[in-house]
């Protein structure tokens, strides 16, 4: 019977090894391999390190003792713990030299992708339905419009692809990760797949947020570990931010020669969670060819990865993919590729009064006291400047700056129009021919 956390089934324990949908010469290599690599000898502590349950991992162990690449520990010392012992003998050694010639992997066991497959439909980011109080919360102290959530509740909600642009400093960063924030919910990552015999790590510190670890208790050996199968980790949904780093190969499998090992591509890490391609148009690579990559995956919910060999499978692609881009869309699509992304939202600078509670609120929150003649003079005197132009970034920028002149003076933080002019100073770079 499987477990459900949340709305989620979790993937159940393998009550066999023939469950964990695995060979058992790639189950019996991997063993091998982490036993001669990390130097294991004790049961509980090579069940943690494979994540299989120990009464399975007991029985990998007699196959391989079957074979006589593993046997027993004697114990003589009357302190040492009552915990049987194995270690490999000269033709395990010799098999997991061999094993590890051909891949260094070794730990975890991999999960099959079809398995994985099943996992993904029961977690899938298209079965979250965002209310507008969820996504008002995560959207924490952002001043938004109301039609701005009008537009983005449908779109996170649907779960395909949605294009953010407008002018920079508005918050499209922001917003981005508010999204994320608003599903609130967590899933199952695997470790690591398998396909067609080749293993692919896919659990990322970086990209996962580990949500709950289990604790085994190693003296009981008909422990299973944790409530679902521990191949997988519990994490938080992921989210994977690229900028102006992103290249296409970064969304290909990622093949190391050295330990002859796979890594999952950034998108597949991303599985069940969001893909922010941040500052869109900034890459080397462009626009255009960023976006013609995910074109397959967006519409037909599954993407091509290719091993080293040549050979191409499907994985399946169940992420939102969120692009943010300062530049107009039709400066950098043509419109079959527009055609594909599901919600084209534009994000504009706040109107005066938005701008004012924004300063209000970020005042507050930096401790400063708000000075009716310097707002007054801000807004009369400086804005018009620029004519009337508000952006979300620029309480935040004048604020600080104001707070970096009071600290350097050595004096209480407070606001003034000369505060306010020194400030605005910083924030533009006036428009002049340098003679060099």
């Amino acid at each position: 019977m499987n477990i459900e956390t949340g709305h989620i089934t979790s993937p159940p324990v393998p009550k066999s090894l023939e469950a964990t949908g695995l060979t058992v010469v790639l189950m019996k290599d991997i063993l091998l391999k982490t036993m001669f690599r990390m130097s294991l000898t004790k049961v509980t502590e090579v069940a943690r390190t494979i994540c299989l349950p120990i009464p399975q991992t007991i029985e990998l162990i007699d196959i391989a003792r079957g074979e006589r690449l593993i046997e027993a520990i004697a114990t003589v010392s009357a302190t040492s713990s009552s915990e049987a012992s194995f270690q490999l003998t000269e033709a395990g050694k010799a098999r997991a030299l061999d094993a590890l010639s051909q891949s260094e992997y070794y730990g975890a066991m991999p999960v099959p992708l079809d398995l994985y497959e099943r996992q993904i439909a029961q977690q899938s980011i298209r079965n979250i339905q965002i209310t507008r109080r969820q996504l008002k919360i995560a959207m924490g102290d952002l001043v938004l419009p109301p039609s701005l959530l009008d537009d983005l509740g449908p779109a996170v909600s649907f779960g395909r692809s949605i294009l953010l642009y407008g002018p920079p400093g508005n918050g499209k960063s922001s917003i981005s990760n508010g999204i994320r924030a608003a599903m609130g919910d967590r899933i199952y990552v695997p470790r690591a797949v398998v396909h067609a015999g080749q293993i692919i790590s896919v659990y990322d510190p970086i990209v996962h947020t580990v949500a709950e670890t289990s604790d085994d208790n190693p003296s009981l050996l008909r422990q299973t570990g944790n409530r679902f199968d521990n191949r997988y980790v519990y994490c938080e949904r992921p989210t994977v931010i690229t900028g102006g780093e992103l290249t296409l190969d970064m969304l290909d499998l990622r093949f190391n020669p050295v330990s002859r090992t796979y890594q999952a591509p950034l998108q597949f890490k991303a599985t069940g969670g969001v893909f922010i391609i941040d500052d869109l148009g900034r890459q080397e690579e462009p626009p255009q060819a960023i976006v013609n990559r995910w074109i397959v995956p967006m519409e037909m919910g599954y993407d091509i990865l290719a091993l080293q060999s040549g050979e191409k499978f499907v994985v399946p692609f169940d992420t939102l993919v969120i692009f943010s881009t300062n530049f107009h869309p039709n400066d950098i699509f043509d419109q079959a590729a527009l055609r594909r992304i599901f919600y084209k939202i534009k994000i504009d600078g706040p109107d005066q009064a938005d701008f004012l509670k924004i300063f209000a609120l970020v005042a507050k929150k930096r401790k400063i006291p708000l000075d009716e003649e310097a707002v007054v003079h801000l807004i009369q005197n400086k804005y018009p400047e620029i004519r009337n132009v508000y952006s979300n970034y620029q309480p935040v920028f004048l604020i600080d700056q104001i707070i970096a002149i009071c600290e350097f003076e050595g004096k209480p933080y407070h606001m003034t129009p000369t505060l306010i002019d020194r400030a605005w100073k910083n924030m533009f770079v006036r428009d002049e021919t340098i003679l060099r």
